[in-house]
């Protein structure tokens, strides 16, 4: 009931009536827009999907694809392409992170698929292409792939003995759990629940767009409601009352862990850094200040500033045309596409939690001066 309370008391925040317009407000109109954008249609499905992996993937099937264990090329292709199919933001990933890193998955697989399904969206990267140019849209393409797959490598190594007891851990356990169901049935119901987070995310075409993204934007809702009505026929043939109440209570499990850290996280980044044109307590003209050329600094400056600001999926793009226009250079502006999807304050509190301190702070150091070094070189390579 007070999840619910706070839910509905972030969506329904009457904002509006505030009379002061300051980064308090600038706060409070972030936490309400993503009660409205992320919770009930990104985050809610997140937590059931995460749910289903604890409860219905069995620990051996996650290490059979993530585990130390597994052909390196394999599972790091799977993860670093993961993007491409899910299209979420940074938040809306962390249940998903959090239910295959507990089934067993090696943390170098699973810091690549944090890393990549925010960052590796398909339509952001076409965006980007089209709106900021095609060379920052292919390095934005490249380096996001190179980056998943650099850190999960360099995450599995810095950590590997920590691994190694681990997996000696998981080992005991791989191969006790039977599946109840064949891979085929298995596939199809999580096909069906990723479907329906896909589809109901679909994002709205720029003006004068046409083809087939805007085809499947007009049929977005039926495309979404036929995988709900499919996810719920699997449901009903092939599972059992008493999996079902396991399935609910596991995701309910992931929502209390990630939810309040979500939105404190929220309403921090909002005071902060605000929201998209409008400012916080930093006020943007300083950001933009600092971040023009191709120094050092200005790199680093991006790439700190985006990895702390929350973006919402796509909405770093305009972001960045207004920062461009403002003097901001092509090397700030790649490192901030690098760092910014993929991280955010939120993001990182509840990485925390499922991770720890350390490998938190080595994977946020890794993602900002990756995304730093990246800015310098490009910016060379363009001017």
């Amino acid at each position: 009931m007070l999840m619910i309370v706070a839910f509905l008391g972030c969506l329904y925040l009457p904002v509006e009536l505030l009379p002061f317009r300051n980064p308090v407000f600038e706060s409070l109109a972030l936490v309400r827009g993503y009660a409205k954008e992320h919770v009930l249609l990104c985050l809610v499905p997140a937590f059931f999907i995460a749910g289903a992996i604890s409860v219905f993937v069995s620990q051996a099937a996650v290490i059979k694809f993530f585990g130390a264990k597994t052909n390196k090329f394999l599972a790091y292709t799977v993860a670093s392409v993961s993007g491409t199919i899910l299209a979420v933001c940074s938040c809306t990933v962390l249940p998903l992170f959090s239910g295959i890193y507990k089934r067993g998955a090696g943390l170098g697989p699973a810091t690549a698929f944090l890393y990549s399904g925010p960052a590796i969206n398909v339509l952001a990267v076409i965006m980007t292409a089209r709106i900021l140019g095609w060379k920052l849209g292919i390095a934005r393409a490249v380096g996001a792939v190179l980056f998943s797959v650099i850190i999960g490598l360099m995450m599995h190594f810095i950590f590997i003995k920590e691994e190694r007891a681990r997996n000696a851990e998981g080992e005991l356990f791989a191969g006790e759990v039977k599946e109840a169901r064949t891979l085929a049935k298995n596939g199809i119901y999580f096909a069906a629940m990723v479907g329906f987070l896909v589809f109901a995310n679909w994002a709205r075409p720029q003006a004068g767009d046409a083809g087939l993204w805007v085809s499947i934007f007009a049929a977005k809702w039926y495309l979404a409601g036929g995988f709900l009505i499919m996810t719920g026929i699997t449901l009903i043939k092939w599972f059992k009352k008493d999996e079902l109440g396991e399935w609910v209570s596991a995701s309910w499990t992931f929502a209390k862990q990630i939810m309040p850290l979500l939105l404190i996280g929220v309403l921090v980044a909002g005071f902060l850094l605000g929201r998209p044109d409008k400012e916080g307590i930093i006020p943007s003209w300083i950001i933009a200040k600092a971040v023009g050329g191709n120094s050092l600094t200005a790199n680093f400056f991006a790439a700190i500033v985006g990895a702390f600001m929350y973006f919402a999926t796509l909405t770093e793009v305009p972001i960045l045309q207004g920062l461009i226009g403002a003097g901001m250079g092509k090397g700030p502006a790649l490192a901030l596409l690098l760092a910014g999807p993929a991280l955010s304050l939120p993001n990182m509190l509840v990485i925390r939690g499922v991770i720890g301190t350390k490998k938190t702070a080595i994977y946020v150091s890794l993602v900002v001066v990756m995304a730093t070094l990246s800015g310098i070189i490009f910016g060379n390579i363009v001017t």
